[in-house]
């Protein structure tokens, strides 16, 4: 059940084409409480985009060609994600902390399932394999700005300010959970021109998935191989192994054994829980500094700022949820300061990984890294 921060308050609004735009303040605010009216005129939102059925892997594409044109790189006085201003007419109407809001060009939604549609029956018609088969791509899209800043990423916050980014993907992933035909809630951040990233702003993105992912499914087939203690018995041994790089009082961060990325890092609270609804205020509060010397860390290792996918992996919404534990797993393309690892023939068209490091290597160089952040 999820346990809100008291100190933390939430402000919900809506965009001017109904979207919803939701405020968290930080504990210590200077904000305040007033937040001023969205009064864009807006065209209507595009078509819900559908997905279709890989019938080689069973597994769903969503085709949304809305996203095609969106912004690309924009300066400071057009950024999309900032307050809005005379000369601005951004996606917030006023200045924040944090502000979670719906994608305007979603990949997922905002449609939604039938509030008396089974989630069994949904899952065993999506896992059945056909020809040419097609489903509406309902689900939720949102976007997480941590700052009002026009650039930087998590690792720059204030412990404050991550503190409340925490609170807002506990309180959204509760929210998104329930809403009728999601079975999969993932909150993610892209850090880096190297990964794609389109927008410099300080953000990331919480995707409410119609489906369990591919990559889930796959560990639920290895939980059922292995049994319901896999990430129990995983953690303890990671624990007491060469590739820690911080261990506190309720998570743990260390390279994996069978890191894929010159740069991974996983990091697993040490009580089971399925996703950030589930974790105390006391978890959530250590997360927020030892997330941040993680991600310093990560930027420590060269003299410029290091591309990243941080994904946070959480459990089905219906399935799986007293065996799969919450887990950051982040991983970076740059195995040198000017060289990056591109998945060609083995990685990309075979999914046969061939590492570059060492996992112990790439630890040794993290705590290293970590060791001058913490000083």
């Amino acid at each position: 059940m999820l346990q809100t921060d008291p100190r933390i308050a939430v402000r919900p609004s809506r965009l001017a084409d109904g979207r919803d735009l939701i405020y968290f303040d930080d504990a210590d605010t200077t904000l305040p409480p007033e937040r001023a009216v969205d009064r864009r005129a807006l065209d209507p939102r595009p078509a819900n985009a559908h997905m279709r059925q890989d019938p080689l892997t069973g597994e769903w594409i969503s085709i949304a060609a809305a996203r095609q044109n969106r912004v690309f790189l924009p300066p400071a006085d057009a950024d999309p994600l900032a307050p809005q201003t005379p000369t601005n007419p951004s996606e917030i109407p006023s200045t924040y902390d944090v502000a979670v809001f719906e994608n305007r060009s979603p990949s997922f939604g905002p449609e939604l399932a039938d509030a008396d549609a089974s989630s069994a029956e949904n899952l065993a018609e999506l896992r059945r394999v056909g020809l040419e088969r097609t489903r509406t791509s309902i689900g939720r899209c949102e976007v997480v700005c941590f700052s009002p800043e026009h650039e930087g990423s998590f690792g720059t916050l204030t412990v404050s300010r991550a503190r409340t980014v925490i609170e807002a993907w506990a309180q959204r992933t509760a929210a998104l959970s329930a809403l009728p035909g999601i079975e999969q809630v993932f909150p993610f951040e892209n850090r880096g021109r190297e990964i794609g990233v389109t927008l410099p702003h300080p953000h990331g993105q919480i995707y409410a998935y119609p489906y369990v992912t591919p990559r889930t499914e796959r560990l639920l087939a290895s939980v059922a191989g292995y049994g319901p203690t896999l990430f129990a018995d995983l953690l303890e041994r990671e624990r007491q192994g060469p590739r820690v790089l911080i261990s506190g009082e309720h998570w743990t961060a260390f390279v994996p054994f069978a890191a894929r990325w010159p740069i991974e890092v996983h990091l697993l609270p040490h009580r089971h829980v399925p996703d950030f609804a589930e974790t105390s205020l006391e978890e959530r509060d250590e997360l927020a500094t030892l997330y941040l010397r993680l991600l310093r860390g990560v930027d420590r290792l060269y003299d410029t700022p290091t591309p990243y996918i941080a994904a946070w992996h959480q459990a089905p919404v219906h399935e799986g949820r007293d065996d799969v534990r919450l887990m950051l797993q982040l991983t970076s393309p740059r195995r040198a300061a000017d060289k990056l690892k591109y998945l060609a023939g083995s990685e990309a068209a075979m999914g046969a990984w061939i590492g570059d490091v060492t996992p112990e290597a790439a630890a040794d160089s993290l705590r290293r890294a970590i060791a001058e952040v913490a000083e």
